[in-house]
């Protein structure tokens, strides 16, 4: 709780000793700020939200799973992170990992190749990857070991080099395979699986990391929203993934 200086504190007693209650003040409402430069800039793309940030006068913009501010007369645009420097909380971030949470849940693990423990589930990654990427095939060799671990690995698609290509025809073979666990071994080992089309979710992930902001593959989804990106051997997946269930238990812990 922030103190009041002791004079402030004597000056405020007196007052409220001598004259009534003042009502507290009525929330300030939101006001919309101008648009108009901002959505010229990006030929006339609207944000998917807007909202006042903890700073005066600034407000977060939300753009296919980006964060980014605009001034209150739409003239600036600010890309970068808000950090609260009381508590070493990266506003920006949380935020970005909350948009995360909610965009992969959208998709439904019907819609991803799922690999799951036989026991108990500690925890679960969704996994951007790529049929022939060398680290996605490195971690996919090791998949019995990040189960043993309690960790539950959960595919969506990120074909790197785009709609069309190689690896995106490979992945909708696997999509569309009758037992798509199967078929994502076979491919990763480098064998063939059969060609085959259907009603599959190839591209629609494929778009839905480029809006989240993956790069490269594998791209790790923690369950907290935060983005991972790289290969992480097992045991290091499970210890990372233990410590930081352990700081979110700690409400108020500093990291």
């Amino acid at each position: 709780m922030r103190k009041i200086p002791l004079v402030a504190a004597v000056l405020y007693a007196a007052g409220a000793l001598a004259a009534d209650p003042v009502p507290p003040a009525a929330p300030t409402p939101f006001k919309q700020p101008d648009l108009g430069q901002l959505q010229a800039a990006l030929k006339g793309v609207t944000p998917d939200s807007v909202a006042p940030t903890a700073i005066p006068g600034l407000y977060e913009v939300v753009l296919g799973g980006q964060v980014m501010y605009l001034s209150a007369d739409g003239r600036f645009a600010v890309q970068g992170d808000i950090v609260d420097l009381s508590s070493r909380t990266n506003l920006t971030e949380d935020r970005r990992g909350e948009l995360r949470g909610k965009a992969i849940e959208a998709v439904g693990e019907s819609n991803m190749v799922v690999f799951a423990p036989e026991g108990a589930v500690k925890h679960t990654v969704t996994v951007f990857t790529d049929i022939d990427c060398g680290y996605c095939r490195k971690m996919h060799s090791q998949i019995a070991d990040y189960n043993k671990e309690g960790i539950k690995i959960r595919y969506l698609w990120f074909p790197r080099e785009g709609v069309g290509s190689e690896a995106f025809d490979k992945a909708v073979a696997v999509a569309c395979a009758n037992n798509r666990q199967e078929a994502m071994t076979r491919a990763k080992r480098g064998e063939k699986v059969e060609s085959k089309t259907c009603d599959n979710p190839v591209q629609s992930q494929y778009e839905l990391g480029q809006k989240l902001g993956v790069r490269g593959t594998p791209s790790m989804i923690l369950e907290s929203g935060e983005m991972l990106p790289g290969y992480v051997p097992p045991t290091q997946l499970a210890q990372m993934l233990a410590e930081n269930k352990d700081k979110t238990a700690k409400p108020g812990a500093n990291p």
